[in-house]
């Protein structure tokens, strides 16, 4: 991974190829704003060219994910940013919806708006029990606007109508059943949990993975007449890579498979 001057993130490695990013504000429960947004679309952009990066464990430091949007910055306060312009909190979503690397949100602890459109604009999600989820915007005279497009994707239409206009708050468990996030367990297990989930991923053809995971945006917002044959020329593609032949072979000959990325 290129090394670059982030204020508001922390990158580590880890094991099973697990690139992790951290939100780094904990003074302001992590609170996301402009410079964060920059900071978080370079190191998406860096992490889905590092072929050494498997998944994306994104996650909060402290006691928190991510407790929204940071007014402060929205309303004239932003921080100077230290990378040239990459997009803003749209570009991110964007980014994070259509990256060829799983992202999973390890959510640590609460996750209010802004915050919680990074957990469902995550390809996976696992909640701290000591966590809260909700969209509170109403209460400050706002609304909701561009993670409702995310939301809807993973939230029932009437229950996310009551979330948006009523700014409730919700347990993990709660956000579990909703289908907001994959599973909830207890803060002490949050780690094994997500480690499970990179480590399943990491078994899997890295170029089948990212075939799949681009043939699953692209077709996400078509309509079955135009999907279909676009799925179908995927299939094509991931028929012709090696590791589809390594898969195959071993599968005819009862072993396990090697896979080469390619």
């Amino acid at each position: 991974m290129t090394e670059r001057p982030y204020r508001f993130l922390e990158i580590t490695t880890g094991e099973h190829g697990a690139l992790r990013i951290a939100l780094n504000n904990p003074a302001r429960k992590n609170a996301i704003g402009p410079a964060m947004v920059n900071e978080l679309l370079w190191a998406l952009a860096d992490a889905a060219e590092d072929p050494a990066v498997r998944s994306i464990v994104l996650t909060g430091k402290g006691d928190a994910f991510c407790a929204g949007g940071d007014f402060a910055q929205m309303t004239g306060g932003a921080a100077e940013a230290e990378l040239p312009p990459k997009g803003d909190y749209a570009d991110l979503l964007l980014a994070m919806v259509r990256s060829p690397k799983p992202i999973v949100a390890r959510v640590n602890g609460h996750a209010m708006g802004g915050g919680l459109g990074l957990v469902a604009a995550s390809h996976f999600a696992v909640a701290s029990r000591a966590g809260k989820f909700g969209t509170p915007e109403i209460n400050v005279g706002l609304f909701p606007m561009m993670i409702m497009a995310v939301l809807a994707r993973v939230v029932p239409r009437r229950r996310l109508m009551e979330m948006m206009l009523f700014g409730e708050r919700m347990d993990a468990d709660q956000a579990a059943a909703l289908g907001l996030v994959s599973r909830a367990v207890d803060a002490e297990g949050l780690d094994a949990a997500v480690d499970q989930v990179v480590q399943t991923i990491a078994s899997k053809s890295p170029i089948t993975v990212k075939l799949g995971l681009e043939a699953f945006a692209a077709q996400d917002d078509l309509a079955l007449a135009d999907a279909l044959p676009l799925l179908r020329d995927r299939l094509g593609q991931a028929l012709s890579t090696d590791d589809a032949r390594e898969g195959l072979m071993a599968f005819l000959e009862k072993r396990p498979p090697r896979w080469t990325g390619k």
